[in-house]
């Protein structure tokens, strides 16, 4: 199967590619059912986890456009299995702003899985698996632009 013959699947890569535009507002918020949950399990920037709803994603959204100046979400592989769909990502975004010890300029990486459970065309439910590459100013100063 290749990533565009699940109408499921063309959704989620048209989602991440919109996010890698950084879109926010309502070109972000149609990908979502006006019920959605997303789940960010705890990770190395959010040790904690994050459960947002639309609101909160578009928030959050708006906020990481003064943090990171360029992402790019990489659509490695997907998976569906009825109103489910299963990606591998892989993420690099270049901080526009010093960000703790990291300076402007850093790119970060992590490999994602995500889960997407979608109901009437739109994403119900998103669980995200971040795995970020150490953050630390030195192990990325060679990948910096």
């Amino acid at each position: 199967m290749t990533l565009q013959q699940h109408p499921n699947i063309d959704i989620a890569v048209r989602y991440h590619r919109a996010v890698s535009r950084s879109a926010v507002g309502d070109e972000l918020a149609e990908f979502f059912h006006p019920d959605a949950v997303h789940h960010e399990l705890p990770n190395a920037l959010f040790p904690n986890g994050v459960v947002r709803d639309i609101a909160g994603l578009c928030a959050a959204a708006e906020a990481g456009r003064n943090n990171v100046r360029e992402q790019n979400f990489e659509v490695l592989n997907a998976i569906a299995a009825g109103d489910q769909v299963a990606l591998e990502v892989l993420w690099e975004g270049t901080t526009a702003v010093a960000m703790g010890e990291l300076p402007a300029g850093h790119v970060l990486r992590a490999h994602i899985a995500t889960v997407l459970e979608f109901r009437d065309g739109k994403i119900l439910a998103q669980r995200n698996y971040d795995c970020y590459e150490p953050i630390t100013a030195g192990a990325g100063a060679a990948r910096r632009r």
